[in-house]
């Protein structure tokens, strides 16, 4: 039986998937402040899970992974949990 996924015509439009690894809320003072080689906090841990995102719509998290390979040095997403995305993770 054919994979409904290769047979629809919408199967090969890229989508742009977000990876949100936590977020800040700096006073506006404090931003002005930034320079090279500040840090600013997040509100996650580094082993933390990351979500992933198609628009405003929470599609899966997983964890960040350093790649190897020819890729070695980026970072990639294993997933841990994926949305049914009929009805949400």
């Amino acid at each position: 039986m054919d994979d409904p996924a290769e047979t629809n015509p919408f199967s090969q439009v890229p989508i742009e998937i977000t990876i949100s690894v936590g977020k800040a809320r700096p006073l506006v003072k404090d931003l002005l402040r930034l320079s090279r080689d500040a840090v600013l906090p997040l509100d996650r841990r580094v082993d933390d899970p990351v979500e992933l995102y198609v628009g405003d719509r929470l599609i899966a998290r997983g964890e960040l992974t350093e790649l190897e390979g020819d890729m070695a040095g980026q970072l990639g997403v294993r997933l841990t949990e994926v949305a049914n995305l009929r009805g949400g993770l």
